[in-house]
């Protein structure tokens, strides 16, 4: 058999292979551009103050539909004192999606997921007691119905009682009485699935009561609240489905190309070369990213969606940036004897390790929410300082990990170059032979280094768009459909051609007289006969000697 297949494919097939892989990254980006809609979409919804002076826990209060609660739409109404509405006997509710021109909406599995941040609107007032960040006690119910349920009949999806502090301040030039405080957003519950059509959220504020309970100075700190606005954050049921289409073309192409790089490693007398394993790995972890699990939710309720996803994406990163740092190290083309894995235990062990403190603390939020989706890491200023440095540092580690890998990408073309000054005493064939597979090498690492810069700003970007609503309502950041659909589309379209080009060539070696030809289109980077069998021509180069 011959060297690998970048080493002796003719300059125009590699040509129309390039340009097959540079259109489809295109439609890629198309795809995302002009198809998709944006990935997420809000809504922010005004909560209807439900009153019952006989509140119960096992009734549900809804301001839509039959037998609707009672409301009132401010605490100013003369209602209120003459009914001696107190904090207790007061519900918001927020029942979802809203009404959209007098059309009724429902939630569609397509949708995926479902997160909410709330936000207080609290007036200035001298007379009301209030903390800036106060920690405030919230009950809260969450409920779902489906279509053709009557409005009554409304299920427990999660109730919990929860802390939340509160994060408020005012300019001394507003401090009257028609100016309403800045509080931050807190956030409320993550879901996993949207499974159901419609969802019921009902807050309530609690204090302590004769009737009730809660501790001595429970929520009595709040000022004036007047007003509570939930915004809900759902992924776009256009964008899934694009999403999962690009899934569904992507997995049977990458278990082809593994099969058909396998069988072509099998056939080899040698065994495969620590390169070959690491591509195996890489279309491995890529091939369970590509797995289109989305489906399972048209049909069944899946909650830890979001877990499995994120362990997906955890592990590719994990096979990426590994492979990265084998891939250049296994060409730097030194006298450290490589092809061991052992080699990289450094390097592997810091990539590894990140992963690992990556997932830890994605568990710690996303994990237990799978039993209480309205935990949040980010509700104490501890589990805020934490989540912020964590992201901080991943991005800053990510940042770092570029450079070095920039750094090992130049040490290769430094050592290349070097090697290159025995080029002119060699003959003509062995010449263009070796050039050839230069030029095509520097070409796929810049591609390397071009996918591997893409990657450290989607994961950046993608850290800060996520955590976007949970640390600061005032960042806004577009991430856009283009981009997700391009990216995920490049992490393919790279590994397909790796795979491709590093598998074995089937050519047999041409007679020395050969090397001459006149059709060179077709030889012309094809191994020379006294060159050793089935080693890397890149790497054969390092070690001869220009003995010709």
């Amino acid at each position: 058999m011959a060297g690998a297949i970048i080493e002796n494919l003719s300059g125009r097939k590699l040509g129309i292979l390039i340009v097959f892989l540079m259109l489809c990254q295109v439609v890629c980006f198309l795809v995302g551009a002009l198809i998709a809609p944006a990935p997420s979409s809000a809504m922010s919804v005004l909560g209807t103050k439900c009153i019952d002076k006989k509140y119960s826990k096992d009734k549900w209060y809804y301001p839509r539909g039959e037998k609707r609660c009672r409301s009132i739409s401010s605490l100013d109404e003369p209602v209120v004192e003459q009914d001696n509405i107190e904090a207790n006997d007061i519900i918001f509710a927020f029942q979802i999606p809203s009404p959209k021109d007098n059309f009724a909406l429902d939630y569609s599995r397509w949708q995926q997921n479902l997160l909410s941040v709330m936000h207080l609107d609290i007036y200035y007032d001298d007379d009301a007691k209030f903390d800036p960040n106060a920690v405030m006690t919230i009950e809260a119910r969450l409920g779902y119905r489906n279509k053709g349920d009557p409005d009554t009949k409304w299920t427990e999806y999660a109730s919990s009682v929860e802390e939340r502090t509160l994060d408020c301040y005012i300019e001394p030039r507003h401090m009257r009485a028609e100016y309403i405080y800045n509080c931050s957003s807190v956030p409320m519950f993550e879901l996993g699935s949207l499974h159901h059509d419609f969802y019921l959220l009902n807050i309530r504020l609690p204090m302590d009561t004769a009737k009730e309970s809660w501790g001595v100075n429970t929520n009595d700190n709040l000022g004036r609240l007047t007003d509570m606005w939930v915004v809900f954050i759902h992924q776009n049921g256009g964008f899934t489905k694009v999403w999962v289409s690009l899934k569904t073309i992507f997995f049977p192409t990458m278990v082809a190309i593994m099969a058909w790089f396998w069988r072509r490693i099998s056939l080899l007398t040698r065994p495969p070369a620590l390169l070959e394993y690491m591509l195996m790995v890489l279309g491995a972890a890529l091939t369970f990213l590509n797995c289109p699990l989305e489906y399972l939710t048209l049909v069944y309720d899946c909650p830890w969606m979001t877990v499995v996803s994120d362990i997906r994406q955890g592990l590719f990163y994990a096979s990426l940036l590994s492979f990265w740092l084998i891939f250049t190290g296994e060409h730097l083309m030194d006298d450290i004897e490589r092809n061991r894995i052992r080699v990289y235990w450094r390097h592997l062990s810091a990539v590894l390790g990140g992963c690992l403190c990556l997932f830890i603390f994605d568990m710690c939020e996303r994990g237990v929410q799978l039993r209480n989706p309205f935990y949040s890491i980010w509700v104490t200023p501890i589990g805020t300082n934490l989540a912020l440095a964590f992201i901080m540092l991943a991005g800053i580690c990510a940042g770092l990990y570029f450079c070095f890998l920039s750094y090992m990408i130049w040490k290769v073309f430094i050592n290349i170059s070097s090697k290159r000054q025995s080029l002119p005493a060699m003959s003509s064939a062995r010449r263009l032979h070796y050039e050839g597979i230069i030029y095509r090498f520097k070409v796929l690492m810049l591609a390397t280094l071009l996918c591997a810069a893409m990657t450290v700003i989607g994961f950046i970007l993608g850290q800060v768009s996520e955590g976007q609503w949970s640390w600061d309502d005032n960042i806004k950041l577009e991430y856009t459909s283009a981009f997700f659909t391009g990216v995920y589309g490049m992490w393919n379209i790279y590994t397909f051609a790796l795979i491709c080009l590093y598998a074995p060539s089937h050519k047999r070696w041409p007679k020395d007289q050969d090397t001459q030809s006149s059709t060179g289109e077709e030889i012309e980077f094809s191994r020379l006969a006294t060159e050793p069998s089935e080693m890397s021509s890149i790497t054969a180069f390092a070690k001869k000697t220009a003995a010709d």
